[in-house]
């Protein structure tokens, strides 16, 4: 049973005290005419004359004529307070309704009006809730203006909380951006040293060996900072918005893809899906869907389906693979920043076989488990969200739905899409 609002509880009880207040005045007033109204009319008839026909100056006092007019006066005022009682019922009844039925109204335009503020701090609350990602939208602020009371007070405070919050999350977003650009420096140093040693006419094999593994490892620690540098700037709403086609950039992305993902199947059903967005963004985002569906997919005849296409007035870019089983209990957790499923944990056999084998000791191709983090963050950022579910047979689907070019609310929430078929 649903229960009833703070304001419609507050109009009840103010129209019901009311109601009640005038009940109890209108039985004091019926008790007191009642009274007044029950005077006895023996005292008047003790003292009264009856003058009837006789000698002239003779007086006589007939009772029984007295006792008739008297029994008659005492029914008229019977039948007078009876109808006076009953009309007093009646338009006090009437009049007590129609009052209640005004109080219920001012009530309730008094209890929305006290309430405002409360609705202006909750409405605050549920669009930072709303904006997703840890630290979006904290920017705002309640800025409640009015009397100083409990709930200027509580909106105060909760202003001082986000305010607090808003530099912390900005602190870590600016130490993980500035940390990452000064590792840069000694990577690249790193690098050039490598390849200067690893080029000279008289280095060793085992010179040349010791070279390519130590690149391919600065190589993953250089992915691992522009990861976290693309982590942290996804996660800032995005302001500047230009037209954007998820198609395109799909295809910009798979064609990029084809000679990693030469021993696979690749299908495209690329249909217009508009959105507005950062277009280096979105293309992270769809390049990180692809290059995670060719590692994790099968060693031979694996498969990779991508579509973008509209869905209910938003932009949907679908993109399924085949490969090991994926638990459903695992799928939240793939979200989450350096967090990855099991079985990537142990080093196999890849579709893409040209690696090298320094690429395979420094685990280069395995990733860190920062590219669906990506894919979520930036989403959010442009309003969108992200869906996956376990493909049937093995592999994952990804969902990905922002909300399109021409929409004016950014989607909620998203529903599993049907899972591509193979072939």
């Amino acid at each position: 049973m649903k229960r009833l609002t703070i304001r419609a509880r507050l109009t009840l009880v103010h129209g019901g005290l009311l109601l009640l207040a005038g009940l109890v005045l209108l039985g004091v007033t019926y008790v007191l005419v009642d009274q007044r109204m029950r005077e006895p009319l023996n005292g008047v008839f003790a003292r009264a004359q009856v003058v009837t026909p006789g000698p002239v100056g003779r007086f006589t006092n007939p009772g029984g004529a007295t006792e008739q007019v008297r029994i008659l006066l005492q029914e008229a005022q019977d039948e007078a307070k009876r109808t006076a009682l009953e009309s007093l019922l009646t338009q006090g009844g009437l009049a007590l309704l129609l009052i209640s039925a005004v109080a219920l109204g001012f009530g309730w335009l008094i209890a929305g009006r006290a309430l405002q503020p409360l609705h202006q701090i909750t409405g605050t609350a549920r669009r930072i809730a709303a904006a997703g990602a840890a630290g979006r939208g904290l920017h705002e602020r309640i800025a409640l203006h009015g009397p100083r009371d409990e709930v200027k007070e509580l909106a105060d405070t909760f202003d001082l909380m986000l305010e607090r919050l808003d530099r912390s999350f900005d602190g870590q977003r600016r130490f993980v951006a500035n940390a990452s650009h000064e590792l840069r420096t000694p990577l690249a140093l790193n690098r050039s040293l490598l390849e200067v040693a690893t080029s000279r006419p008289g280095a060793s094999a085992e010179l040349r060996q010791l070279g390519e593994t130590l690149l391919a490892i600065n190589e993953r620690h250089e992915r691992l900072i522009d990861g976290l540098l693309t982590l942290a700037d996804s996660e800032q709403q995005v302001v500047d918005r230009t037209p954007v086609d998820l198609a395109e950039i799909a295809g910009h992305v798979l064609d990029q893809a084809a000679a990693g993902a030469s021993e696979l199947t690749v299908r495209r059903q690329l249909a217009p899906a508009s959105t507005a967005g950062e277009p280096v963004l979105l293309e992270r985002l769809t390049q990180n869907l692809v290059e995670n569906a060719v590692r994790h997919n099968l060693p031979a005849g694996g498969e990779i389906e991508v579509s973008t296409r509209i869905v209910e007035g938003r932009a949907t870019l679908v993109v399924a693979n085949t490969g090991p089983v994926v638990p459903s209990y695992d799928i939240e957790t793939i979200f989450q920043p350096f967090r990855r499923l099991r079985h990537e944990r142990v080093a196999g056999p890849r579709p893409n076989g040209d690696r090298s084998r320094a690429e395979d000791r420094a685990g280069v191709g395995r990733g860190f488990g920062l590219g669906l983090s990506i894919v979520r963050a930036v989403a959010q950022a442009h309003g969108g969200t992200v869906h996956a579910y376990p493909r049937d047979g093995g592999g994952l689907v990804v969902t990905v739905v922002l909300p399109s070019r021409n929409a004016s609310v950014p989607a909620q929430s998203a529903r599993p899409l049907p899972a591509v078929a193979p072939g």
